[in-house]
């Protein structure tokens, strides 16, 4: 039998910094072909080791604005004093295609996202516990300790927004996490 889906599948995951959100995307990625993740646009300083359109788009906050007020994202939202946005054009053709298309978002994009696509499938990520969440934002090495300390202040309204997804996976154990997320996608394919 032919396979009957024309277009992807769209999958929010959303979580506090120092989760794992990330980590546990190119994990999954290394082993999925039709899931890709929708790079987005910001207006925050590149960080070492990422790259220009693999990472993020990285503009200045004037052509951020002229993008979003063009109606050019598809969400967009501001955290820690950045701007971020989810490209249209980009998203549409990849969902056209028949890719499953990753939104590795905030949850203020992600209520916007739900409030246009309801069949999206919306995963939270959480850490273990607070002290755990501040454990691997200290260890990473990318914040200023002021930066952390505004990421923790920030996670107690993050985590509470856990109950408006469809799932939630505690990120305790990195292989247990994994395998609970590919759980969920392989779910989601399944769905009429």
């Amino acid at each position: 039998m032919e396979n009957p889906r024309f277009f992807g599948q769209l999958l929010i995951i959303t979580a506090p910094s120092g989760a794992g959100k990330t980590s546990l995307i190119k994990s999954l990625l290394r082993t999925e072909d039709q899931l890709q993740v929708a790079v987005s646009h910001t207006t925050r300083p590149i960080r070492p080791g990422e790259r220009e359109g693999s990472d993020y788009f990285f503009v200045s906050k004037e052509s951020f604005r002229k993008q979003r007020d063009a109606g050019g994202f598809f969400e967009s939202a501001e955290v820690f004093g950045h701007l971020y946005g989810t490209g249209i054009k980009d998203l549409e053709t990849k969902l056209s295609s028949g890719v499953d298309v990753i939104l590795e978002i905030d949850w203020q994009g992600a209520k916007q996202v739900r409030s246009q696509v309801c069949h999206s499938v919306w995963i939270f990520i959480a850490p273990p516990s607070i002290n755990a969440l501040q454990t691997r934002l200290e260890t990473r090495g990318q914040d200023s300790r002021h930066t952390i300390n505004d990421r923790m202040s920030a996670a107690r309204e993050e985590i509470s927004h856990w109950k408006d997804a469809d799932y939630l996976i505690i990120n305790d154990v990195f292989d247990v996490a994994l395998a609970q997320l590919r759980s969920i996608v392989n779910v989601m394919r399944l769905r009429t």
